[in-house]
């Protein structure tokens, strides 16, 4: 519901009812995943998706039908060989359960998600014969066990806040799940709702206006670090939630550092570069990234063991930053860049082959006239096993 948030608040401030209708389930392929919403005011007007159009006028309808009723509603989309293709269903031949409802007062989710605290949003979709008044009950579970409202029995409650708690602690994903209640069962949707992810990017140069531009669109937070008050200005980021002019490495131990954090550094300079990755490959974050060509990362390699870096810390550096799309502007290395983070963050290669880099080193030294050493400066791309997807490509600034 994140995505569409702006215009439900917009719609219920002026005193609109709205319908919300959420992807709970998602079988084979679909276009949007788990999660996806919908929104529908009592005026017609629309946010979001489901499904990228296949279903969404049979889901508006639903949407009005339930703004005009209050009932909820579960519908399921799909083509199998019974059906006519004509009918409304999933063009890509997956199958997917859309749970749709009146919405209530959103305020409690809302402040959550503009206070950037994790919440777990979790709803009534199925209930035992007789039960249908369990339908469209909801839960909100938050960090510390602070719980508010109820699915409607006690058991299912207490069920429901026990697997809140552990998705909250494990960052999981949105979910549903079947739990026993006197009279059947009840299924349950749980709408993960984690902190934003953030993006911390040391060093305020030109690649970096672009970066935290292209982070914003994805939802990252967003938080720019560099000493020199010439660069990190809000002029030349006014898109970044924090500007913080002072020593990286220091910036760093006081910003909340977690899984969900990627860090970039890109000042090209020592000085700044080789304090601020001692900190950030020891911290949680979940990627580090430095900009540099394969000679600047030697000598800032020895100046990191210098200070006590391991080898293998050091091995868990993305550097050259940023995959291998022949990036020249600044807009496309931040693309790049960016474009790493995310596969990384999704556990996707992020990174180009040993072969692939051989072969462009080769090429390197062919184009240059040194044909004749091409071979052997092929020899020196630098060997990787498990972890050589942290080697992408070079990017020079």
């Amino acid at each position: 519901m994140r995505d569409v948030l702006p215009e439900v608040e917009r719609w219920t401030a002026s005193g609109e009812k709205v319908a919300l209708a959420t992807v709970v389930s998602v079988v084979g392929s679909a276009p949007r995943a788990v999660g996806a919403t919908l929104a529908v005011s009592e005026s017609g007007e629309i946010a979001g998706s489901v499904s990228g159009g296949c279903v969404e006028p049979a889901v508006i309808e639903q949407g009005m039908r339930a703004i005009r009723g209050g009932r909820a509603a579960l519908l399921q989309f799909g083509i199998t060989e019974e059906q006519n293709v004509e009918q409304i269903g999933l063009s890509c031949g997956g199958e997917i359960r859309v749970f749709v409802e009146r919405l209530g007062d959103a305020a409690p989710l809302a402040r959550s998600i503009h206070a950037e605290q994790p919440v777990v949003r979790a709803t009534v979709i199925t209930a035992p014969p007789g039960r249908d008044d369990l339908l469209g009950a909801q839960l909100f579970a938050r960090d510390g066990g602070n719980i508010t409202g109820t699915l409607g029995d006690a058991a299912l409650d207490a069920d429901a806040r026990a697997l809140a708690a552990e998705l909250l602690r494990a960052a999981g994903e949105s979910t549903t799940r079947t739990f026993p209640i006197a009279g059947g069962e009840a299924e349950v949707f749980f709408a993960v709702y984690p902190a934003p992810p953030t993006l911390v990017i040391v060093g305020a140069g030109h690649v970096s206006i672009p970066l935290t531009r292209l982070a914003k669109v994805l939802g990252y937070r967003v938080v720019v670090v560099d000493a020199r008050e010439a660069f990190a200005t809000r002029e030349r980021f006014p898109e970044a939630d924090e500007l913080l002019v002072e020593w990286p490495d220091e910036a760093l131990a006081r910003l909340p550092i977690s899984s969900a954090t990627a860090i970039a550094v890109l000042t090209h300079d020592n000085k700044f570069d080789v304090p601020a990755l001692a900190f950030a490959v020891r911290s949680p974050a979940s990627y580090v990234g430095a900009i540099g060509s394969r000679g600047t990362r030697e000598g800032r390699n020895e100046r990191l063991r210098e200070v006590g870096v391991t080898d293998e810390q050091i091995a868990g550096i993305y550097g050259p930053i940023g995959l291998d799309l022949g990036a020249r502007a600044p807009e496309e290395i931040a693309l790049a860049i960016l474009a790493q983070i995310v596969a990384a963050r999704h556990g996707r290669p992020a990174g180009r082959s040993e072969e692939a880099e051989r072969a462009r080193i080769a090429a390197k030294a062919a184009q240059a006239g040194k044909a004749g050493t091409a071979e052997r400066a092929a020899k020196r791309a630098p060997r990787r096993s498990g972890r050589a997807v942290r080697h992408a490509s070079e990017v020079k600034a």
